[in-house]
């Protein structure tokens, strides 16, 4: 007799289930999968803890930062509105000529007083002069050009003239020096020095 093929197969279907699923041998026992659930939460809740000590230290260190800034900087809003007080005084005590000195030498000396007593504060406070020189070079960090001009003799880009002085604040600007800057030569002025 012969045997058809799809016959064969279909008795080698179906034989027991049993014999070809294999029972696992390595199936963990109630112990050890508890034990791997502790250790998987365990790993996860020191991962959790050491973001958190790294976030902790962040914060530490941005706080640390701020309050330095704070401490260097907090005054700058005062410190700019104290610059005008400081020019108008070194105006008004440029404008007493010799006669108004002899005649008024108390009130002279109240505001020459009162300017050193200003400029006193600014240097406890690390609020510092920027007082660039004619013929120093122009500097866009530290000085705002309120005009050029072509200057004979000066060298392009140096300062010409010092309209107001800047001022600094733990190493900040803040207030730009107000120059003149001297500006190129046009051609035929060159040609003739």
């Amino acid at each position: 007799m012969t045997s058809n093929p799809q016959d064969d197969m279909r008795d080698e279907i179906e034989q027991p289930v049993e014999a070809t699923v294999a029972e696992p041998e390595d199936a963990l026992d109630p112990r050890e999968a508890e034990l791997l659930a502790v250790t998987t939460e365990r790993d996860e809740l020191k991962d959790r803890l050491l973001r958190s000590l790294a976030e902790s230290e962040n914060i530490r260190k941005r706080a640390e930062r701020d309050r330095r800034d704070a401490e260097a900087y907090g005054g700058t809003k005062l410190a700019r509105d104290l610059l005008s007080v400081h020019d108008n005084l070194g105006r008004a005590l440029g404008m007493i000529d010799e006669e108004m000195r002899e005649k008024l030498s108390a009130v002279v000396e109240g505001l020459e007083l009162t300017q050193r007593e200003l400029v006193a504060t600014f240097a406890k406070h690390r609020i510092e002069k920027i007082s660039p020189a004619v013929g120093d070079r122009f500097d866009p960090k530290l000085h705002q050009a309120m005009f050029e001009a072509p200057v004979p003799g000066a060298e392009p880009g140096s300062v010409i003239q010092v309209m107001v002085e800047g001022f600094t604040i733990a190493d900040r600007l803040l207030r730009p020096a107000q120059v003149g800057v001297a500006a190129a030569l046009p051609a035929e002025a060159r040609a003739d020095a």
